[in-house]
């Protein structure tokens, strides 16, 4: 007989329910466009009319390792969020604002 999964997690001792939620945090922290996308519940179709082009272009646009900041920004916006550039250091963390206007200088 099938159990539920809650049922399984609530079996588990608490360290294992800890170290699960922390590589859960982590994986939800780190994730491709295409799994982001997918995680805020949209489909390519949905964001491609968001952004006003046609539906191959984010299946392309997904598999790219290189493109321009703002291309990553319109596709983040268009998911609802907003893209910060942050810098790291051995010494600590600058975030980039240099790419901050570019929406209004377009």
């Amino acid at each position: 007989m099938a159990k539920k999964f809650s049922e399984l997690v609530a079996k588990m001792p608490k360290e294992y329910r800890a170290e699960a939620e922390a590589m859960t945090q982590k994986m939800l922290a780190e994730m491709p466009l295409d799994e982001l996308r997918r995680a805020r519940g949209l489909s390519q179709k949905m964001l491609a009319e968001a952004l006003h082009i046609q539906q191959p272009a984010i299946a392309k646009l997904e598999k790219r390792t290189d493109m321009y900041i703002s291309t990553l920004r319109s596709h983040i916006e268009a998911m609802g969020g907003q893209l910060e550039v942050v810098a790291r250091f051995p010494d600590g963390s600058v975030k980039i604002n240099t790419f901050g206007d570019l929406a209004t200088e377009v």
